[in-house]
């Protein structure tokens, strides 16, 4: 959730030999950027741009096998709620994928709160990530960081 310009859903269209890739963004000028990258795609119809919001995603329960955030849960209006629309439109066994450059470690404490002020994004840990995604109501949750570089990625399952 949160396509941004396009180019995951342009890798995630060239690797994808069938079904549907879906951007959703809430930016409407990232919807044109991500359409523009996308044109082959969305000409062919193996790609489709859409406005949207993480809390009210427009699709029916159990549609989607996979979905993917990079850089987008920290600007989700309600973390725990939003987790749950995605539950939503996921096929069971579906799995959710959060991916970002930047959690809270005490490492990069000091340039984490730069962007985490000017970006007015919350922060957390490895084990909050867990927490939260198991909150949420995923299962299989394993959480990845390379804490050198300060990356982390998040894969759960719905049951």
């Amino acid at each position: 959730m949160g396509c941004g310009g396009g180019k995951t859903v342009q890798e995630l269209a060239r690797i994808s030999s069938s079904g549907k890739v879906f951007g959703i963004d809430y930016s409407k000028e990232m919807i044109q950027l991500a359409h523009k990258i996308n044109k082959k795609f969305v000409e062919n119809g193996h790609v489709e741009i859409m406005h949207g919001s993480v809390s009210s995603l427009p699709f029916p329960d159990g549609m989607l096998n996979l979905v993917t955030a990079f850089e987008a849960y920290y600007f989700w209006p309600n973390l725990i709620d939003d987790l749950k629309e995605i539950k939503r439109v996921l096929k069971p066994g579906g799995i959710l994928l959060i991916a970002n450059e930047v959690y809270q470690h005490e490492k990069f404490e000091k340039r984490n709160l730069k962007w985490a002020k000017w970006g007015d994004m919350m922060l957390h840990t490895p084990e909050e990530y867990r927490e939260f995604l198991t909150e949420a109501g995923y299962f299989d949750v394993a959480i990845f960081d390379i804490s050198e570089k300060n990356w982390i990625a998040a894969v759960a399952k719905k049951q």
